[in-house]
């Protein structure tokens, strides 16, 4: 069947997983992020403390980080359409408890069980994407995925300042409800259930991979606070990875049931795309941290006014992300990701520039969409290069690890630009915020150019040309 005017080569079938997909990772994502910009508020009616409300966005991060490869192994063992749909009401009814919370122990509670549904969410999404859609569709296809799931990122100040301004905090919890039930719904009608696999699950690495990253991440977290040097902090990171050395190991052992198969480990491009991914994804999130903040702290704007600022990235990611996708097949993945990095350093370059010259936001509008165009072209890019190297039969545990390293990398670009801008500015006047903030854009617009870096041992068009060819060459023989 032919695709409409819209989506042209898309089957009926295909749009609904493309849709179902990205709405359910973009209600997700955004909810990462959204609720930043209710913390005061917060702080106000739940007479929260600082801690607080550090675990109101934290406990969402660390359930979300430590249990997205167990996800993906769920997907595969018991099939992708129904543990997405569990993952959705297990969100719904994990932002029903964080909407009714009277108290922050409760929000808190309600935040790591949306970790927990979130973590079934995204990597499934992207298997159910790698598997519907052949390679030639697939970069496309991604694309536009990327730019929804990477405008809720970019957005997520924006909606949630204008939902805490216009109705109240609680409503960017109750708005979940409806969005997670119709695309639980629609998923059940629309999308048939995929094959699953005969292996059984592993466990002791299920255990041995979800410790390590509640390690890693609780040291990250907590590094800033409680100091670099602390015991807490050096035991919790120690033991993160002693753990993760020991999952590596399990995963070598058990290669017929493993949750990462050892072959995975073996792909110089798969490394390299996933950490691409991490380096990009620290970038973003560290940039993203401040960037509302530098609006608010500077300028004196309202939190719905410094989300609108951010427009100008938001909307070049939406428009540019499918159009970098379409282009993947043309180009190559190695092209976009190396050039849309080093369009995205030099956007952050720039802005760096700005904030030291204390100068007006119309001279921010070009780089801001500078920025945003550099990496919407290499985030299409990178998740297509990491698809690429699976077979279909190990894209839901490939899709768990990428979004296992972006949800780290997002961890440690904020941890590593918090530690950068405490010891440079601070809050106690506008100009010394700004200076923390360049350094904070330096600091980003570097971890950008060493992705573009890593980038250059990708596939180019050729490579993947001559892969692609050799795979169809393998099926028909």
């Amino acid at each position: 069947m032919q695709g409409d005017k819209q989506f042209p080569g898309f089957t009926p079938s295909q749009r609904w997983v493309l849709g179902l997909a990205a709405a359910g990772s973009f209600m997700a994502v955004l909810d990462a992020m959204v609720v930043t910009t209710a913390l005061d508020t917060l702080r106000h009616e739940l007479s929260a403390s600082v801690a607080a409300l550090e675990w109101t966005v934290n406990a969402y991060s660390l359930s979300f980080a430590a249990l997205l490869m167990t996800g993906a192994a769920l997907g595969d063992r018991f099939g992708r359409r129904r543990m997405y749909v569990l993952g959705l009401l297990l969100f719904a009814l994990a932002s029903a408890a964080c909407a009714a919370a009277p108290s922050t122990a409760w929000l808190i509670a309600g935040r790591a069980v949306q970790g927990m549904g979130a973590a079934l969410v995204m990597p499934i999404a992207m298997a159910l994407l790698g598997a519907a859609f052949a390679p030639p569709q697939r970069a496309r296809a991604l694309g536009i995925f990327s730019g929804i799931t990477g405008l809720a990122v970019l957005s997520g100040p924006l909606f949630g300042g204008a939902i805490v301004q216009g109705l109240a905090w609680q409503w960017i919890f109750w708005i979940n409800l409806p969005v997670a039930l119709a695309v639980a719904w629609l998923m059940l009608l629309k999308v048939p259930e995929g094959k699953t696999l005969s292996a059984p699950l592993d466990l002791r690495g299920a255990g041995l991979m979800s410790a390590s990253l509640l390690g890693l991440v609780w040291g990250l977290v907590h590094g800033n606070r409680a100091g670099w040097g602390s015991a807490g902090v050096l035991t919790s990171l120690g033991a993160g990875a002693v753990l993760g050395a020991a999952f590596v190991a399990s995963q070598r052992v058990n290669a017929w049931d493993a949750m990462i198969p050892p072959r995975l480990f073996r792909s110089p491009v798969l490394a390299a795309g996933l950490t691409v991914s991490l380096l990009l994804t620290a970038s973003l999130f560290g940039t993203l941290f401040f960037m509302a903040q530098f609006f608010q702290v500077t300028r004196g704007l309202s939190p719905l006014s410094a989300g609108a600022s951010m427009l100008p990235w938001t909307a070049t990611l939406f428009l540019v992300a499918p159009v970098a996708g379409a282009m993947i097949t043309r180009i190559g993945e190695r092209a976009l990701v190396v050039s849309g990095l080093g369009i995205q350093a030099g956007g952050m370059a720039w802005l760096a520039v700005l904030v030291r010259a204390d100068a007006p936001y119309a001279l921010w509008v070009v780089p801001l969409m500078i920025a945003g165009a550099g990496i919407s072209m290499a985030m299409p890019a990178v998740q297509s290069a990491v698809l690429a190297e699976v077979v279909p039969s190990d894209m839901g545990k490939a899709a768990g690890l990428f979004n296992t390293l972006r949800q780290l990398g997002g961890v440690i670009g904020v941890a590593l630009v918090v530690a950068v801008f405490t010891r440079v500015g601070g809050y106690s006047s506008a100009q010394q915020f700004s200076a923390g903030f360049a350094t904070v854009l330096g600091v980003c617009a570097a971890l950008s150019l060493a992705g573009a870096a890593v980038g250059l041992r990708l596939k180019g068009r050729g490579q993947r040309a001559a892969a692609s060819n050799a795979n169809v060459r393998g099926a028909k023989s």
